[in-house]
């Protein structure tokens, strides 16, 4: 019997020939053939009657033909005697070897690819071949089952790669049907809204109509009962007219009678010749008369020059009068408004402070003794008053805490590293104890300023977090780097009374975006640059006045009382006048801890309570619940309605931040996309929250002052 160790180096030089062939029947041809040379070398261990071995089927008392036909007398006769073999017969060393060889090739075998079920199946494939060569007597049959598995095999194949195409035509086709369908769906929404909205305007109108309808025949059938009354009083008036010109011709008659019978001479004239002038005399009678009814009924209305002009007069006197009257009107309407208005706020800040009242009284505690803390701080009395100097007790138990802290973060040599987890920020990813490098808080506030420096003049093309790990690595090297992240971190986290700390820490953590803290340097620039400017003489001061007016001019929007506390934070009291000079670089200076002048301070607490304010009236106008959903179009309208003045590239950048989309992809004309992307109301505060939202203009144009 061959070695094992030549026979398995076999099997792998045939595993990799196999391999390297291809799979093509001239190579399966080819490997056939060694591979019935190679199976000269192993030959097939048999049993004591010259059998071949049924392994391990006698071993467990069973037979190993029991599947096979009765018509075999053979090999019942077989399985007879094996059955009465011993049951302490090892496992043939062929069947080992095969398992093994089987054993190894599979373990050898890369599963990772897209191939690895073939690859699997070559090793079985192989040892099938070894049966087939084997067992002469069952070679045929072998063969036939071996070549029919493969024939299925490749047709299964070739029918697997003709259906690939058309899997990813379906899935193209879905995704066309699928949108198409979206599509068809939007625009029934659209033209179902539409349509419903034409059937209500139909309805309004056709409402109206009605309406007018009935009114025209109320109207038409008054007409018609006033024509009718018109009528009869016309035609009574006519008749009566008819009989009375009748009885005036009768006595008209009877009078000129009268006069002929009283007149002796006038029998003397000829009757022909009186009763032609009889007849002229009647006729210009009745002209006359004629002209007389014309008359009165052109003229019978007309009223005269002088009282005409005298009515016109006084209706321009009156008319006057009317105007006057009501510019007086509109301009008390408009003070009892202003007054209600004035009125309405003053009952809510009455009721504010009284609840305030009623909450500190319930609340309060005795005023603490803020000298006691003299003796704790370090710097004794001195320092104390300049740390306590204009400030609350709220504010003081801040300075206290940061005092405190300060104090135990100087007793910690090392930090507890955070560890590798997704809340944990990028620059704080460290697992075991970080060095606690204790520098000093004007050390702190240099390398910020930094920082700053180094953000402000490069072009922003990482995030925050990872800039500011970068530039500790680039100033204190890679191995250092990490111990000044915590050590900084703990350090701005602790000093949140430091503006550019804590300005530092939020823009750090994702609390505000880092425009607003440039937006802020930026908006100081100006106001110095316009500083500098009404500073005609360079000499570094201005007046009062002109300090109001730059402050007024770089403020358009703020109130009289913000510009009057700005200037009060910059020194000006009441016994000041407008003509005193103000140092106004000094308004801009900073010590050497960062902290800035009031003036700053003060420019600051207006910006957030503006910027709160103009939320807060947000918040009002969209009249929603804080969970309740507002779509893009439903929020554009708003901001449009409270900030009409407010331009196109400052509402796209408002809801670019409310909705977390590119701005140069924001829907401004698309109101059918505006009514589909939505957020909830308070998720889109608090985002606008975090940027530089503030109010472009007055809301209405009469309150631009």
């Amino acid at each position: 019997m061959a070695n094992p160790q030549t026979r398995n180096q076999s099997f792998s030089k045939l595993r990799t020939r196999t391999q390297s062939s291809g799979g093509t029947p001239e190579a399966e041809s080819i490997e056939k053939r060694k591979l019935s040379q190679k199976r000269r070398t192993l030959p097939l261990q048999l049993s004591m009657c010259g059998h071949l071995s049924p392994w391990p089927t006698y071993t467990s008392g069973q037979t190993i033909l029991h599947k096979r036909k009765p018509c075999s007398d053979d090999s019942r006769n077989r399985a007879n005697s094996w059955q009465q073999q011993p049951l302490s017969i090892s496992k043939p060393r062929y069947l080992e070897q095969l398992e093994n060889y089987l054993r190894k090739e599979l373990l050898l075998l890369d599963l990772s690819t897209d191939s690895a079920q073939e690859l699997r199946l070559q090793p079985y494939r192989e040892i099938f071949e070894f049966f087939i060569e084997d067992f002469k007597t069952y070679k045929p049959l072998l063969s036939s089952i071996k070549n029919a598995y493969e024939v299925m095999l490749a047709h299964q194949r070739e029918k697997i790669r003709s259906l690939e195409p058309l899997k990813a035509k379906i899935v193209t086709v879905n995704e066309d049907c699928s949108e198409r369908v979206l599509a068809m769906r939007a625009e029934e929404r659209h033209e179902i809204s539409v349509l419903k909205k034409e059937k209500m305007n139909l309805l309004k109108l056709i409402d109206k109509k009605n309406e007018e309808k009935i009114s025209l025949q109320c109207e038409v059938a008054k007409l018609r009962k006033s024509l009718a009354e018109e009528y009869l009083r016309y035609l009574t008036e006519r008749d009566a007219r008819k009989i009375l010109i009748g009885d005036l011709n009768e006595l008209r008659y009877q009078r000129e009678d009268m006069s002929l019978a009283q007149s002796p001479g006038v029998w003397g004239e000829d009757p022909v010749k009186l009763t032609l002038a009889l007849k002229m005399t009647r006729q210009d009678l009745t002209r006359t008369q004629m002209e007389l009814n014309t008359m009165k009924a052109n003229f019978g209305d007309v009223v005269p020059r002088r009282d005409f002009e005298m009515q016109e007069k006084t209706n321009m006197e009156l008319q006057e009068q009317l105007e006057s009257l009501r510019g007086d009107y509109e301009e008390v309407r408009k003070e009892h408004e202003m007054l209600l208005q004035l009125h309405m706020s003053t009952l809510k800040e009455r009721d504010q402070f009284y609840n305030e009242l009623q909450e500190i009284q319930r609340t309060s505690t005795p005023r603490p003794d803020w000298t006691k803390c003299e003796s704790v701080i370090a710097g004794g009395q001195e320092r104390w008053l300049v740390l306590a100097e204009g400030k609350n007790s709220d504010q003081l138990v801040d300075v206290l805490l940061e005092e405190i802290g300060m104090g135990l973060l100087r007793e910690k040599d090392f930090f507890p590293g955070l560890g590798f987890g997704d809340s944990i920020p990028p620059f704080l990813r460290f697992d075991g104890p970080v060095k606690n490098k204790k520098p000093s808080k004007k050390e702190v506030v240099n390398l910020l300023k930094d920082a700053w420096k180094e953000r402000v003049a490069e072009e922003q093309k990482e995030s925050f977090p990872d800039f500011f790990f970068n530039f500790l690595e680039r100033r204190f090297g890679v191995n250092e780097a990490m111990a000044w992240a915590y050590t900084i971190f703990e350090n701005i986290k602790l000093f949140r009374s430091s503006e550019i700390m804590s300005q530092f820490y939020a823009v750090l953590m994702g609390k505000t975006l880092e425009s607003v803290y440039i937006n802020q340097k930026d908006t100081l620039f100006h106001l110095l640059k316009e500083l500098i400017n009404a500073d005609t003489q360079n000499e570094g001061s201005i007046t009062m006045e002109q300090f109001s007016t730059v402050l007024k001019t770089t403020f358009p929007l703020k109130k009289e009382e913000q510009i009057m506390e700005l200037m009060e934070a910059a020194g000006w009291g009441p016994d000041s006048s407008n003509t005193d000079m103000l140092n106004y670089r000094s308004l801009f200076t900073e010590d050497e801890e960062g902290q800035s002048e009031p003036f700053v301070q003060k420019l600051w607490e207006q910006y957030n309570s503006e910027k709160e304010a103009y939320l807060e009236e947000l918040k009002q106008e969209l009249n929603m619940e804080p969970l309740e959903e507002v779509t893009l179009l439903k929020m554009r309208g708003t901001l449009m309605n409270i900030d009409p003045t407010m331009d196109r590239q400052t509402l796209s950048a408002y809801l670019s931040q409310a909705y977390q989309i590119p701005a140069i992809d924001v829907p401004l004309d698309d109101e059918e996309r505006q009514g589909i992307i939505s957020v909830t109301l308070e998720t889109a505060l608090d985002r606008l929250k975090m940027a530089d939202t503030k109010r472009v203009g007055p809301r209405e144009p009469e309150q631009a002052s």
